[in-house]
């Protein structure tokens, strides 16, 4: 990571902003309804963490971990489960949040896996959203920002690890 420089893409006030956006809308799809929110690890803690606690409806919180990335800014196309999760989900509603979508095949992966389970609703939001870079069909039903181009790390966003706690998320830049 020490070869690019970082450039604010957005900051703080704005992801704030957004989140709370997003929050509401979640609250209001999801009033009265048993919800279940599932962050994938382990990009999606932080925003998790702030799309929860701007939310005013109850849910219940559960977290799965995929692998596609490895130490590469692009996806390696093969996805795996490494970590599972323990709440049952069948005839639950299920809110899947990710810190960015990039080629839609993690999240087409996991889409597949967790509809074997038999949700009663199977949604999904993301920080970031890359639609330009899709390899297969894939929409979340809650977008925080859509992103043209560039390799993004800060606010759980990593680069080999490294970045995840930068309050801000940052574009890299050889």
């Amino acid at each position: 990571m020490e070869k690019y420089r970082k450039r604010i893409l957005y900051s703080r006030d704005v992801i704030d902003q957004r989140v709370k956006a997003l929050a509401g809308q979640v609250s209001r799809d999801f009033s009265g309804k048993d919800l279940i929110v599932v962050g994938v690890l382990k990009g999606s803690f932080i925003f998790m963490a702030d799309l929860i606690r701007a939310m005013t409806i109850p849910c219940t919180i559960d977290f799965i971990r995929l692998a596609s990335y490895g130490s590469a800014t692009v996806s390696s196309g093969k996805v795996r489960i490494t970590k599972d999760i323990e709440t049952p989900i069948t005839g639950r509603d299920v809110l899947v949040v990710e810190d960015i979508i990039d080629t839609g095949l993690t999240l087409a992966f996991l889409k597949e896996k967790l509809l074997e389970r038999n949700p009663r609703t199977l949604r999904f939001c993301t920080l970031i959203d890359k639609k330009h870079r899709r390899e297969v069909a894939f929409q979340s039903d809650y977008v925080g920002f859509d992103l043209d181009q560039g390799f993004v790390v800060g606010y759980g966003l990593d680069f080999d690890e490294k970045a995840r706690y930068l309050p801000d998320v940052y574009v890299l830049e050889e």
